[in-house]
């Protein structure tokens, strides 16, 4: 039996920066200053 081997550059997965980033990590405490900021701005 012959099997086409799938090549493996023309999968693409969709990923957003929030799977990526652990809720903990301080780039979330840093973004939240941000947006605590920029709201007391406007």
């Amino acid at each position: 039996m012959l099997s086409k081997k799938q090549d493996a550059r023309h999968q693409i997965e969709f990923v957003s920066i929030d799977q990526l980033v652990p809720k903990d990590h301080l780039l979330r405490k840093i973004e939240r200053v941000i947006e605590i900021l920029v709201s007391y701005m406007i």
